[in-house]
């Protein structure tokens, strides 16, 4: 939390920090780090002043940043909750996640601190997430710098750690969709087909004991209906929440959409 009180303190005292140095890095113009980028995707209407809830979004395998930032299911999200999207590029189109703290995840914490020197960010209101390949770096970015990127909570699609991984750390919350026919990255059943093992990981690293909720089944499409898991009794109340549904390895409509207006305290709306 301090590391990142730090780099708010700088972008506040900085003149040449701000919103006008993001107008060199858009959707055709990524910004750079290194020899590394990353893509952004700024919310509709926004006045160029106002902290903004910060998205980082890992793109699938043999993909780049620039497919969430003109994802409809992604950036047609985040654009209309107010939140600033941030797609990181993967080195090879991929990344490097099954190892504890990569040079994946150090790339992770440097384009958060790259954006706040960028941006006006809410520091209450960071989010990872990632489809595929990339849920699977988003949740090694939670395991391993949770806390110190001060993450709120995870929004992880079809793309799991291995749930017997030793995180270090892990975000506020943690919330993961996946398809009960998933045939590309196969849905992770427990002993006896328990469908909660996805997010068993988090269950442990979190303190949540084996009593969960499950609201009513929800949709925003009428042809994919979402059945959701809940568990709110966890340490120093962190959440943990599982959506599944009937099909296999896509983004579902609305999922995004409907995560972040819960986050945000937003009644949810599709798109």
């Amino acid at each position: 939390m301090r590391y990142l009180f730090c780099l708010l303190m700088l972008w506040v005292v900085s003149p040449t920090f701000g919103h006008a140095a993001s107008s060199r890095c858009q959707l055709d113009v990524p910004c750079t780090i290194g020899d590394r980028s990353y893509h952004v995707k700024e919310p509709d209407g926004w006045d160029g002043k106002r902290p903004l809830p910060v998205l980082i979004h890992f793109h699938g395998w043999q993909r780049t940043g620039a497919l969430p930032v003109q994802h409809q299911r992604i950036s047609g999200a985040t654009r209309l909750r107010g939140v600033l999207l941030i797609a990181p590029n993967g080195l090879r189109k991929t990344w490097n996640m099954w190892s504890p703290e990569t040079e994946d995840v150090q790339f992770a914490a440097d384009v958060l601190k790259d954006v706040i020197n960028r941006y006006p960010v809410d520091p209450d209101n960071i989010f990872v997430s990632g489809y595929s390949y990339g849920s699977i770096m988003a949740w090694r970015v939670a395991c391993d710098r949770g806390e110190a990127m001060n993450i709120r909570a995870l929004l992880g699609i079809s793309g799991t750690l291995r749930l017997d991984e030793d995180c270090a750390e892990a975000p506020k919350e943690a919330r993961h969709v996946h398809g009960l026919k998933d045939n590309v990255l196969d849905f992770p059943y427990g002993p006896e087909g328990d469908t909660t093992y996805p997010v068993k990981l988090w269950r442990d690293a979190l303190g949540c004991s084996d009593t969960a909720s499950t609201p009513e089944d929800w949709s925003v499409v009428e042809f994919l209906t979402l059945t959701r898991t809940s568990w709110s009794d966890c340490a120093g109340d962190a959440q943990v929440a599982l959506d599944t549904h009937p099909g296999g390895h896509f983004i579902p409509h609305g999922w995004i959409g409907r995560q972040l207006d819960e986050l945000l305290g937003r009644p949810p709306t599709y798109p």
